[in-house]
């Protein structure tokens, strides 16, 4: 399946959580399967934090991304979740993913060009928050003439946005799955992306953001990705992959020389990273992750209050645990579902078994498929049956 990117603008001025504003804006967004009638069969798919608009199929290039869609990127990263008979059927369903405003890959973000200057956004791009990204994504709703999905759907960060289109939205979802998510952060993801942010911008070619004319800061947004990676992936599965000789022996820093296999597997991933992504990008999205906060953002004081309005729609929820995560925690999304029962959600609860840590989500489909592929049909039965 060959795929491409198609664009939604947005002429008018769109203004952040942060008071900033944006004179308009653009999403990069791809799109799978076809509209029913009444528009009510799509499935919307919110990506991970370094993820991209493309999950299904082969794409070649993006306009405008340039030499940053590399090889990495141009297979879907769901592949195995979308596609006719797959869990996310085609035949079924119309899925749509967006890149996140912010982003690097085809939607506005601190790399597009400023209208007011005709140069890079830079350090002047606005601070986003979750809100913001889900607020986009639905004005690209409506520009498409859909009223109510039928599944938002979201893995890591993804599954931030799907739980905060549900609490913002709640008349426009009637199945909401949150994979390897959270419903707050913890102290131990605001330190980790602290890190992060502090690793970028103590790259000495950060520039405060405005780099683009210059060297850009590629040893601080690998450090950046090396942190992050090795809570994405299991630690015994780090040392599985990091075998045999050094990688790269050439690799020097101002003093320590690399000796050990663990040590070049995770500079490795973090050279590769720094030839798809921007750092300005990283920092946005770290940020939003960092700053989220479901009831600040609804204007509500509690959990109750902030799921009722769920209940009242009817909204089902479907919840993947991942029992060796180490970036969402199992108790994180025990939690989020302790707070959906006390408000009376309805909702079903999964741990998937696996030693592929966080990342089991891309990495092994058949541990999902079932119980994807019975929530989807049931809903839609359901909603079938509402309406015949």
């Amino acid at each position: 399946m060959i795929t491409s990117a198609q664009f939604f603008h947005h002429p008018e001025t769109f203004r952040t959580q942060s008071g900033e504003s944006l004179p308009g804006f653009t999403l990069a967004y791809e799109s799978y399967g076809e509209l029913n009638a009444d528009a009510s069969n799509v499935i919307l798919l919110f990506h991970a934090l370094s993820g991209t608009a493309h999950a299904a199929g082969r794409c070649e290039a993006v306009p405008g991304v340039g030499d940053r869609w590399t090889e990495d990127v141009r297979d879907g990263w769901w592949n195995d979740f979308i596609g006719p008979g797959r869990p996310l059927d085609t035949q079924k369903y119309c899925v749509i993913c967006a890149n996140y405003l912010g982003g690097c890959y085809g939607s506005t973000g601190p790399s597009s060009i400023n209208p007011a200057t005709s140069q890079p956004w830079g350090s002047q791009f606005p601070h986003l928050s979750v809100n913001d990204v889900v607020r986009s994504q639905v004005l690209l709703l409506d520009s498409l003439g859909i009223k109510k999905l039928h599944a938002v759907v979201g893995p890591s960060i993804g599954g931030l946005m799907a739980l905060t289109f549900a609490t913002l939205h709640p008349d426009r979802v009637r199945l909401v799955i949150p994979i390897a998510s959270g419903g707050t952060t913890t102290v131990l993801n605001r330190l980790a992306l602290f890190e992060q942010i502090l690793a970028i911008e103590n790259d000495p070619h950060f520039f405060g953001g405005d780099y683009y004319a210059g060297e850009p800061p590629t040893y601080g947004l690998a450090l950046a990705r090396m942190i992050s990676h090795k809570t994405f992936v299991h630690l015994d599965t780090i040392e599985d992959r990091a075998t045999g000789d050094v990688k790269q022996p050439e690799d020097q820093l101002s003093w320590y020389r690399l000796r050990d296999q663990v040590e070049s597997y995770m500079l490795y991933q973090g050279k590769k990273f720094v030839s798809r992504f921007d750092a300005n990008s990283y920092l946005r999205f770290c940020e939003m992750w960092s700053s989220f906060h479901p009831l600040r953002d609804a204007g509500v004081d509690s959990w109750k209050e902030l799921l009722t309005p769920c209940k009242e729609h009817g909204q089902q929820f479907l919840i993947f645990s991942i029992d060796s995560d180490f970036c969402f925690y199992p108790e994180e999304q025990a939690a989020l579902v302790k707070r959906l029962r006390e408000a009376r959600v309805a909702v079903h609860y999964h741990t998937v078994h696996s030693d592929k840590g966080h990342d089991s989500f891309l990495l092994e489909p058949e541990l999902y498929t079932p119980f994807l592929t019975y929530a989807l049909e049931v809903a839609r039965v359901a909603k079938d049956q509402a309406n015949p």
